[in-house]
């Protein structure tokens, strides 16, 4: 069974950077789309940050950390990563990696098949 486990996340302060990572076994890592959503307490998953399968060469990023956030993939280490800076403390949630079946990126997590157990980021005023 393929698993996806996302490391990276901690308390940092407004204005800080932090790279979250998303690992997995799997020998298909680069034939599929990837995808970072996070989840707020008492708040839906939202779609953050999405990369195309393979090169990677398309990206969707979620209007609010769009210039902030970079997301980007590593296939020879099955890696794919969310970058952050100018962390606000409205991108407090729990992080998930996921990956999709679907040919083209999408943001919507219903479409997503495997995600990780999630990382804590917690960002304070």
């Amino acid at each position: 069974q393929i698993q996806l486990v996302e490391s990276g996340g901690r308390a940092v302060q407004a204005g800080d950077s932090l790279t979250l990572s998303c690992t997995t076994s799997s020998r298909t890592f680069g034939s599929y789309a990837m995808g970072w959503f996070r989840q707020a307490p008492g708040k839906e998953r939202e779609f953050v940050a999405i990369i195309s399968r393979s090169s990677g060469s398309d990206t969707i990023y979620r209007e609010s950390v769009k210039g902030r956030f970079t997301i980007s993939r590593d296939n020879a280490k099955n890696v794919v990563y969310l970058q952050m800076s100018n962390l606000k403390p409205e991108d407090t949630a729990v992080y998930y990696c996921a990956r999709t079946r679907r040919t083209l990126p999408t943001t919507e997590p219903g479409l997503y098949d495997v995600w990780g157990q999630g990382t804590q980021v917690t960002v304070s005023s």
